[in-house]
C-alpha cells in the first residue's frame, strides 16, 4: 500500500538554557503512515509534539533523527512542496497587504496568469466565508478568525493533493467552524488528503476517518476512529431514558438488578445497565410505575474519554 505521508523514527530535541544547555525531547521515535483520500486527525495535549511534527514535515525545522516522506518524496525535496498546502495555527502575513493582494501573491508564486489568479482568489475567499467587503481590507485590520480564513484560502490556491492544517478552527465562531468543516469534507470528496491537528474533539469525531494520539512526544494510539472508540476494553453499557416517572419511584426495584444504576433528570430518569438481557426488566418496571420509554442505546467510549485516557 502506498502512503501519502510516511514517518519513520522521527525524533526532535531542543536545547534549553544559556550557560548550561539541556536537551528537551519534543518528539521521540514517531512512526506513522497516512493513506490518501482521507481526513486524518492528529491529536495530543499541549506540548505533545503535534506542531513540532507538522513543522518538520513542512521543513520549517529539522529532525534530530529519523526521516519522513510526503507523496513518496523526501521532505527535503522542495519540488514536492508545490503539490501540498499548509496553514499554521497562527498564520502571519504582511500587515499592509490586502486579502486579495495576498492571494494574488501566492498565485504568482505558483506561476498562474492574471485571469487564473483573479478567479482562484474570488473562488477561495468566497469558499472560506470571508465577506466580499473585506477582500480589499488590509490584513492588519482583520480579526484572528478572519486571518484564519485567509490562511486556509491561501493553502488551497494550488489545488494541493494533501493539505496540512494546524488547529484550523482556531479563532473561528460557530458559523465559521461549520463552514470550514464543510470545506474540509468537500476536500475529501474531491480526493484531497487532509492532515489535521486540532483540540476540538467534536470536529475530529465529525470529520476524521483515522486518528493518531501523541503523548509526550510518543505515539500513544492510532487507527480507525470507530475501532479506537469501540476497543476500549471496558464493559458495554446500555443507557435507557424514560419520562413521566421520577427516579425515586424506580430506585428500589432498579437496585435489585445487578450492575444497574439510575440518575434523575427533568421529568424522568436515566438508567444504565451492563447486561442487554435486563432491558426488558427495566421497561416493565418503568411501565408499572406509569412511565414511558424515550430511548435505549448502547454507550461507547467517547473520543474525550479516549483522549484523556491516552494522554494522561
Amino acid at each position: 500500500m502506498s502512503y501519502v505521508v510516511e514517518i519513520e523514527n522521527l525524533t526532535k530535541d531542543y536545547e534549553k538554557g544559556f550557560w548550561k544547555k539541556k536537551k528537551i525531547r519534543a518528539l521521540e521515535g514517531l512512526n506513522l503512515n497516512v493513506e490518501g483520500g482521507q481526513i486524518f486527525g492528529f491529536l495530543g495535549g499541549n506540548g505533545a509534539g503535534k506542531t513540532t511534527t507538522i513543522k518538520i514535515l513542512m521543513s520549517l525545522i529539522f529532525p534530530t533523527d529519523g526521516s519522513a516522506k510526503i507523496l513518496g518524496e523526501n521532505i527535503s525535496n522542495t519540488k514536492m512542496h508545490a503539490r501540498i498546502g499548509y496553514c499554521p495555527e497562527n498564520p502571519y502575513f504582511y500587515d499592509y497587504l490586502k486579502a486579495s493582494e495576498l492571494m494574488n501573491y501566492f498565485g504568482e508564486l505558483f506561476g498562474f496568469d492574471a485571469a487564473k489568479r483573479k478567479r482562484k482568489t474570488e473562488e477561495l475567499l468566497r469558499k472560506v466565508g470571508l465577506d466580499e467587503k473585506d477582500w480589499n481590507k488590509q490584513l492588519r485590520k482583520f480579526s484572528k478568525g478572519m486571518l484564519q480564513r485567509v490562511g486556509i484560502a491561501q493553502c488551497l490556491i494550488n489545488d494541493p493533493e494533501i493539505v496540512f492544517l494546524d488547529e484550523p478552527m482556531s479563532g473561528l465562531d460557530p458559523i465559521g467552524r461549520r463552514e470550514i468543516r464543510e470545506l474540509i469534507a468537500e476536500l475529501r470528496e474531491k480526493g484531497t488528503t487532509v492532515f489535521m491537528s486540532t483540540h476540538i474533539l467534536s470536529d475530529i469525531e465529525a470529520l476524521c476517518d483515522n486518528v493518531a494520539i501523541l503523548r509526550k512526544g510518543k505515539l500513544a494510539a492510532t487507527g480507525k476512529l470507530d475501532d479506537l472508540l469501540t476497543q476500549s476494553g471496558e464493559t458495554q453499557v446500555f443507557e435507557i431514558n424514560v419520562k413521566g416517572v421520577s427516579s425515586e419511584n424506580l430506585q428500589a426495584e432498579i437496585a435489585q438488578i445487578a450492575g444497574a444504576s439510575i440518575f434523575s433528570k427533568p421529568n424522568g430518569a436515566n438508567i444504565q445497565i451492563a447486561d442487554e438481557k435486563d432491558i426488558d426488566k427495566i421497561l416493565q418496571i418503568t411501565k408499572n410505575a406509569g412511565g414511558k420509554l424515550v430511548s435505549v442505546q448502547p454507550v461507547r467510549q467517547s473520543l474525550e474519554e479516549l483522549f484523556v485516557k491516552e494522554t494522561e
